[in-house]
Protein backbone atom coordinates (compact mmCIF):
# COMPACT_ATOMS: atom_id res chain seq x y z
CA UNK A 1 0.00 0.00 0.00
CA UNK A 2 0.91 3.49 -1.02
CA UNK A 3 2.09 6.15 2.12
CA UNK A 4 -0.61 8.85 1.98
CA UNK A 5 -0.86 12.28 3.65
CA UNK A 6 -3.44 14.27 5.45
CA UNK A 7 -3.26 17.90 4.33
CA UNK A 8 -5.28 20.75 5.75
CA UNK A 9 -5.34 24.28 4.29
CA UNK A 10 -4.85 26.86 7.11
CA UNK A 11 -4.25 29.47 5.37
CA UNK A 12 -6.73 32.26 2.66
CA UNK A 13 -5.43 32.52 -0.62
CA UNK A 14 -7.03 36.05 -0.81
CA UNK A 15 -4.13 38.91 -1.25
CA UNK A 16 -1.77 35.94 -2.74
CA UNK A 17 -0.73 35.64 -6.09
CA UNK A 18 -2.00 33.71 -8.41
CA UNK A 19 0.36 30.70 -8.40
CA UNK A 20 -0.76 30.14 -5.12
CA UNK A 21 -3.89 29.27 -5.36
CA UNK A 22 -3.31 27.30 -8.47
CA UNK A 23 -1.03 25.44 -6.10
CA UNK A 24 -4.04 24.97 -3.76
CA UNK A 25 -6.34 24.03 -6.18
CA UNK A 26 -4.00 21.41 -7.49
CA UNK A 27 -4.24 20.14 -4.27
CA UNK A 28 -7.71 19.98 -4.17
CA UNK A 29 -8.49 22.34 -1.33
CA UNK A 30 -10.49 25.71 -1.84
CA UNK A 31 -11.96 26.40 1.95
CA UNK A 32 -10.28 27.14 4.96
CA UNK A 33 -10.05 24.34 7.25
CA UNK A 34 -10.63 21.69 4.17
CA UNK A 35 -8.41 18.29 4.74
CA UNK A 36 -7.69 15.81 1.77
CA UNK A 37 -5.53 12.61 1.87
CA UNK A 38 -2.94 12.49 -0.92
CA UNK A 39 -0.59 10.33 -2.31
CA UNK A 40 2.65 11.10 -0.52
CA UNK A 41 4.65 11.54 -3.76
CA UNK A 42 7.58 14.18 -4.52
CA UNK A 43 5.60 16.25 -6.23
CA UNK A 44 2.83 16.37 -3.47
CA UNK A 45 5.60 17.26 -1.16
CA UNK A 46 6.72 19.96 -3.39
CA UNK A 47 3.83 21.58 -4.14
CA UNK A 48 3.18 21.44 -0.10
CA UNK A 49 6.25 22.95 0.19
CA UNK A 50 5.97 25.83 -1.84
CA UNK A 51 2.88 27.06 0.45
CA UNK A 52 3.84 26.06 3.41
CA UNK A 53 1.94 29.35 5.02
CA UNK A 54 -0.94 28.05 3.81
CA UNK A 55 -0.99 24.41 4.57
CA UNK A 56 -0.29 21.71 7.34
CA UNK A 57 0.54 18.26 7.65
CA UNK A 58 -2.04 16.69 10.12
CA UNK A 59 -1.12 12.87 10.02
CA UNK A 60 0.92 10.55 7.80
CA UNK A 61 0.11 7.09 7.14
CA UNK A 62 1.67 4.05 6.07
Amino acid sequence: MAKTIVVRQIGSPIRRPKDQLQTLVGLGLNKMHKTRELEDTPSVRGMINKIPHMVEIVEEKG
